[in-house]
């Protein structure tokens, strides 16, 4: 793989390997080398630059490309707290760590891995796995901006919560920590060991449970139950009602907004069988035997959903479509996919369209991907622009972890498990060995991460007061409580 003198680096050309052939006693010194030339030390320091760039300058940026209606539920997210500002952040902090110091140590990166961006979900074997679950942001990039983001958000969460210094820097530590040992045992496993590794969040649940207390366990398991009945049935009973008959997504406007909302009367018909169109061309970006599967789904509505926190702004769609009866649907989630907040500091996205490079990127980092995982180009939109989307189910037993709920110790353990989780989607892509030697087996690299978490959490901490003070002005408008 060629490598920029910046450290960016490109796809490999067809027959060009991923990763160069070397021996593991190679790999090991590869890893030494980078350790010479960026001492784990360095990574404590965060000092913003000179000319750091507004942060507000860098959100309207986004905003300009985003549906204008929408922009301000956006902030009113940001606003609830520095921990809700700090989820909408990427493309700030994506500046700040480009500032900072780097390997050259490669991996599939998430470049969104806040601790909120991770989950539970069903596997296609109808077991609920823990994994990362947005890859917005995702591009090949330096493997510690994804470990600084995870990090950071655990410290800026656990101030969000009235957690003692002594708790947070507890929090930080230990997920660094937990990312460095996991790491290393990758390096030990064979290839496929690493691919095949997963984790099962029932089997783990009952192997920390003598380090929780019983009342974390027992709303854990309340989580987890919950997350099973969160399915294309729970969302058919929240988002749909029967009109003449027909059912039909409902109008929850602003958040949910049905396409007939969206067009006039005389293009309904015309947008409804370019839906059907766009669907059909999704498909073929499917394995085979999972389009034969969604092709026994016939489309019946669609609307326009607000998600996230981050995303807020982007199009995003929901599709319903019905199976054998009423009772057998599906809904779809056809979300747009934008430049990764990373391109700008490593180099644009090989890929052809920015659905892809995120079908790609979930494929990888992703121990088990939804079966209706695939993207989809629109050439010419409502708006007469050029638009990349990709698809997956909208829900699929999905759920996540209350944040604001744990006790710090509960934190403790959710950070091992992220950091576990992070470390094992990036060894399935990079030179884990290289990594590994350069973590080492001391805890240098951990107590630099502590520091850096609480010097970013501040940083985070007088961004929040700018859009706060600019929503108070009227430079900026926020729609709180959506």
């Amino acid at each position: 793989m060629a490598t920029a003198t910046d450290g960016t680096q490109s796809r490999p050309a067809a027959g060009e390997r991923l990763l160069p052939y070397l021996s593991v006693a190679e790999r090991v010194q590869r890893g030494r080398a980078a350790r010479a030339e960026v001492p784990r030390a360095s990574h404590a320091v965060f000092t913003p630059p000179p000319g750091r760039a507004d942060p507000l300058a860098v959100l309207e940026s986004q905003a300009s490309t985003r549906v204008p209606e929408l922009v301000p539920i956006r902030y009113g997210r940001m606003l609830v707290s520095p921990f809700t500002f700090y989820r909408g952040a990427a493309m700030i902090m994506a500046a700040d760590l480009a500032d900072t110091p780097r390997t050259g140590l490669m991996a599939q990166c998430c470049g969104d891995a806040h601790l909120s961006n991770f989950g539970v979900f069903a596997s296609p074997e109808r077991r609920l796995v823990f994994d990362l679950n947005d890859f917005d942001e995702t591009l090949r990039g330096p493997w510690e901006w994804d470990v600084k983001r995870l990090t950071a958000s655990m410290r800026i969460a656990a101030i969000n919560n009235g957690y003692t210094v002594k708790d947070q820097d507890e929090i930080v530590l230990t997920t660094a920590e937990s990312y460095r040992t996991a790491i290393r045992a990758f390096a030990g496993e064979s290839n496929l060991e690493v691919w095949y590794a997963h984790l099962d969040i029932e089997i783990t649940l009952q192997e920390i449970r003598s380090h929780l207390r019983p009342k974390t366990v027992r709303r854990t398991e309340k989580a987890l139950a919950k997350a099973r009945t969160r399915d294309s049935m729970s969302a058919f009973a929240k988002l749909t009602e029967v009109i003449d008959d027909e059912v039909r997504i409902a109008d929850l406007s602003p958040l949910v907004v049905p396409y007939k909302q969206l067009s006039s009367e005389e293009e309904v018909e015309r947008i409804f069988g370019g839906l059907r169109a766009l669907l059909h061309a999704y498909t073929s970006t499917l394995e085979p035997h999972r389009r034969d599967l969604l092709e026994q789904f016939r489309l019946v509505d669609a609307a326009r959903k607000v998600v996230g926190v981050g995303s807020v702004g982007t199009r995003a769609w929901i599709a319903l479509l019905l199976g054998r009866d009423a009772q057998d649907p599906l809904f779809l989630q056809i979300k747009e996919a934008e430049a990764s907040v990373f391109e700008p500091y490593l180099g644009p996205s090989p890929y052809a369209t920015h659905g892809e490079r995120v079908v790609v990127g979930q494929r990888t980092m992703q121990a088990n991907s939804d079966i209706f995982l695939g993207w989809l180009h629109i050439p010419h939109a409502l708006d007469g622009q050029e638009r990349d989307y990709y698809v997956r189910q909208l829900r699929d037993w999905k759920g996540s972890a209350e944040v604001e709920a744990m006790p710090p110790v509960g934190m403790v353990e959710y950070g091992k498990l992220c950091a576990w989780t992070l470390a094992r989607a990036h060894a399935r892509s990079s030179d884990r060995i290289a990594i590994a030697s350069y973590l080492g087996a001391g805890a240098s690299f951990d107590r630099a991460i502590v520091e850096f978490s609480g010097a970013y959490a501040d940083q985070n901490e007088r961004d929040f007061r700018r859009l706060t003070k600019a929503v108070k002005s009227g430079e900026i408008v926020a729609q709180t409580g959506l």
